[in-house]
Parts: C-alpha cells; structure tokens; sequence
C-alpha cells in the first residue's frame, strides 16, 4: 500500500502546494481521496494518469477539494474511456451534470468531440466505434456512515465537523492487509473521528491553523491546531500522522519549523507535514 500526496495545500494559489488530493494504492487498485485544483497535475508528476484512477472518495464539495473533478473525468475519458467509480455526498450527481449534461458547461466540447467528422475519424483511429459515448462515470451518492468492502481493501465513513448545514463533511479510514489509512477530510475534531483513527497505522490529518494563532470561538472549534491533533491521535493509538492543508502563512520558516517541534514532542518521530508528491509506503 502507497500514499502519494497530490495536494498539501489550501485555496490559495501556490506554486509550492496544490489543493487537496491523495492517492492511495492497493494492489493494482488506485484510489484518490480528493481533487482539488492542481491535483490532476500532481497525478501526472507522480507517474499516473487520469485513466490510473480506480476509485474517486470525495470528502466534501467545498471547491478546493473538488476543482479538477472535469479535469479528471475528461482526461480518463479522453485517455481510454475510463469510467471512474466516485463516491461522494450530495449533490455531486448534480455537478456532474452542470459540467458533463447535456446542457453542462462541457456540452459544447463533448459535442464537438463525438459529431466532428475528423474528430470521430481519431476516434477510430484509436480503435473506438462510433457513436462514442460522453464521459459516464459511476457515480454513488452517499453520506456520513457509508462504507464499501472489496477484496484487498474495506472503506467506513464517519461525519466530521466542518461547513454543516451547507455541506456534508466526511472523514474515511481504509483497511487493507498491509495496513490501515485514516484521511480527515476537513475535521474539527470529534469523538466520531477519533473512533474512526483507532489503531491506524496512518492519519492523514488537515491543518489550518498553528498553535498560538488566535482565531474566534467558532473558528477554534473547527480549526484544530498541530498540538491537538497530535494529542488526539497519540491518545487514539495512531502509528504515524501527517498533517495537510498548509496555508502560505504557515510555511513560513518559523512558523514551520513550530509547526514540526510540536509534531516531535506531542507526537513523536513519525509526525510529519507533508509536501505535495511526497510517498509513504504501507
């Protein structure tokens, strides 16, 4: 089992961390646990391709998890019709039809592509028949709870605080013989969350804000800083955390450097921060 940071990063542009995305492979499965924006890229830097992807989980819809959706769906169909199976809360089968639907912002591309004579002549080329289909993933809608079981690998779900009542927020954990993955999404933490790390050889665990940044009551609430989560995941038993969703201000160096003391002396040894296209093997 390997983990490949795609995105360490938040909305802002930054040429240093893209927006929220990680790659899980199990065997000769791939799944992706986000798709914010600059994460196709990062997928394509790591080694992969849109048409790699076995399996999209999507923790929530806010836009920096979920930006290069169209960009994904399009290339995996444009590589070899690869229909991604995607997972995610409402109303994901609704934004999919507002890019790829017969009126959706892609209509026009979609059209071009499958009615231009020359276009379906490149089609055949490729050894595609006509007419060809527009993108068509399989899409499951689902909510906090949700669980999927194959055979190398057993996905639960649990509802983590966040952006409710607007969005659902999701936290997922994968068992997998080789180990286990928990991915906070967006998380204040909660006992549900902490339940879900129990044992769990690694969190993945968002960040947004750095000891000592004082921010309003609700913010606090929402915004755990490297202190908490590493004291949560010690008390949950967690082998190994690393934190995501850095910011541009906390990137600085001394903010970092804190940043990773706190890792060190609340956590201990396998408390990282990661960077885009970093590997961590299972």
């Amino acid at each position: 089992m390997r983990l490949t940071v795609l995105g360490s990063g938040s909305p802002e542009p930054y040429a240093r961390r893209a927006s929220a995305g990680h790659l899980l492979e199990i065997g000769d499965e791939t799944l992706l646990f986000d798709c914010g924006g600059g994460a196709v890229s990062r997928l394509i830097e790591a080694g992969q391709t849109p048409g790699d992807v076995d399996y999209l989980f999507f923790s929530h819809l806010h836009s920096d998890h979920m930006l290069d959706y169209a960009r994904l769906i399009h290339a995996a169909w444009e590589i070899d019709d690869k229909a991604i199976r995607v997972f995610g809360p409402k109303p994901i089968k609704h934004i999919h039809e507002r890019i790829f639907g017969a009126d959706g912002a892609l209509a026009h591309d979609l059209t071009a592509r499958t009615e231009y004579p020359p276009s379906q002549d490149v089609w055949r080329a490729r050894g595609g028949q006509a007419p060809r289909p527009w993108p068509a993933p399989e899409i499951t809608e689902v909510a906090p709870g949700f669980n999927l079981e194959t055979e190398n690998w057993r996905l639960t779900s649990c509802s983590v605080p966040h952006a409710q009542p607007f969005l659902d927020c999701m936290a997922f954990r994968v068992d997998a013989p080789a180990g286990s993955f928990v991915y906070s999404g967006d998380a204040g933490l909660c006992d549900a969350l902490r339940d879900l790390a129990q044992d769990a050889h690694t969190l993945l665990h968002w960040c947004y804000r750095p000891d000592g940044q004082s921010a309003s009551p609700l913010m606090e609430r929402m915004t755990p800083t490297p202190s908490e989560i590493s004291k949560m995941a010690k008390a949950a038993g967690v082998q190994r955390l690393l934190l995501t969703h850095f910011r541009t201000s906390m990137d600085d160096a001394g903010t970092f450097e804190r940043a990773l003391g706190v890792l060190k002396s609340d956590f201990g040894a396998q408390g990282r921060v990661v960077e885009d296209l970093d590997v961590y093997e299972f």
